[in-house]
Formats: C-alpha cells, structure tokens, sequence
C-alpha cells in the first residue's frame, strides 16, 4: 500500500469500538507506527480499544494542539518520505474537523502525499440527520465569541442567515458553558426560531431535541459538563 497520511476517527464519549468504528480501521491501525495525536495519552487509551494487543511501545507519537509550534509538524510528515503510513488521531470524532489536524494534512496535501480519510462518527453530520434542519445548505460556525456583547451580536448575525439564505448554523461551546450558552440563544433569538441541542451523541446517554426557542423557555436539560453541539434554523 502507498504510504499515506490516515485520518482515523475516534469514538465519541465511551461508546464501544465496534457501535461506531468499522473493522477496515483497525486493519489499518494495525499497519501504522507513527501517529500524530492531539494528546497522547487519550490515544494511546483509544489504541488499546481497538486491539488490545497492540504494542503501544513499538509506536512514535508525535503532539499537535493549540501548544505545539507549528514550525515543528513539518517533521512529522518525515516518515512518509521513508516508505511508512502516519496516521492522524483527534480527541473525539474526525480528525482536521474543528481540529488542530488540519494543519498537517494541509503540509501533506502540498507535499503530495496520499491522503486518507477513515469512516467514523462526526457529531456535526450526527447532529444535523437528526435535527430536521436543512442538510442541502450548512455551514460550522466553531466556538461563538465569549464576549457577552460580541456572542449576542454573533447570535444575531446566525439567525438573520437562518432567514435569509436558508441556512443551517451548527456551533459549540466549552462544556462548563453550554447552559450560558443556550440561555443568551434564548435570550436574543425570535421565539419561533428552532434550536436542537445534541448531547453525547451515539453514547448510552445520548440527547438530541429540536424545539422552537419559546418552547426551550419553558425547560432546558442538563448541560453542564456534556458533550453539546447546537444547531439553529428557522
């Protein structure tokens, strides 16, 4: 096989290995010896999931967060050049999809090396199926802004897109504030705008309700320290 860059997919939460990752991936895992991992003793944890044989010593990590320097994940792609597979893991979900990810294989894409995605579970694609909300025409707006003046007039630039292109507006927020979060949603949003909260996707506690903003007035679930990802259309 040609050596190439993996995108490998991490389960969301606790959910078992086999509800949400295909066999093929573990194929693959198994041919790769260095990883570019966002925290490495989450992946090395994820890695014995998927085979709990696994030499976790044999295998060369190398970290890329918000603390690495960027000048230094060139290197990382050193491996390739010498014949052998890298793979990319992200905390949860697809790596490169709201992930520091997305600067290595933007380098591998300018080198020519062969990139490879892996199926897996995206809580953005999950939320949206599941929503009711128009999947022809979406757009990840990340993290809103914390400012409490610059959110509101963020919220407010979504919805008036939610009117006027017909768009849905997916987003998410630092666990501790989600429950801030939905509360300024609810505060500057037309009552009869809809929002769906997805919480813990595909896990045993999983949460996802769409209602207009009239109707979550009445009553929000739960969400400090979750898992949420919001989505907003008219």
């Amino acid at each position: 096989m040609q050596p190439s860059l993996f995108l490998i997919p991490v389960t969301l939460g606790e959910t078992g290995i086999g509800e949400v990752i295909p066999p093929h991936n573990k194929d693959i895992i198994l041919q790769i010896k260095y990883f570019v991992v966002e925290n490495i003793r989450s992946a090395r944890r994820f890695l014995k999931k998927v085979d709990g044989n696994i030499n976790i010593d044999e295998l060369t990590f190398y970290e890329l967060n918000k603390h690495t320097n960027l000048d230094q994940i060139d290197s990382y792609l050193q491996p390739i050049s010498k014949g052998f597979h890298v793979g990319i893991i992200s905390e949860a979900g697809c790596p490169a999809v709201a992930d520091p990810g997305s600067d290595i294989v933007a380098i591998a894409q300018r080198k020519e090396y062969k990139v490879v995605p892996l199926v897996g579970p995206s809580s953005i694609l999950l939320s949206l199926m599941a929503s009711g909300f128009n999947g022809q025409s979406f757009a990840f707006q990340g993290y809103l802004p914390v400012d409490v003046s610059e959110r509101a007039k963020k919220i407010k630039q979504l919805e008036n897109l939610i009117y006027q292109e017909h768009q849905t507006q997916i987003f998410i927020e630092t666990p501790y504030r989600n429950q801030k979060l939905v509360e300024d949603i609810l505060k500057h949003c037309n009552a009869n705008t809809r929002l769906c909260i997805a919480m813990n996707i595909t896990c045993e506690d999983e949460y996802i309700k769409t209602k207009t903003v009239k109707q979550w007035s009445k009553t929000l679930p739960d969400m400090a320290k979750q898992l949420c990802i919001f989505l907003l259309y008219k």
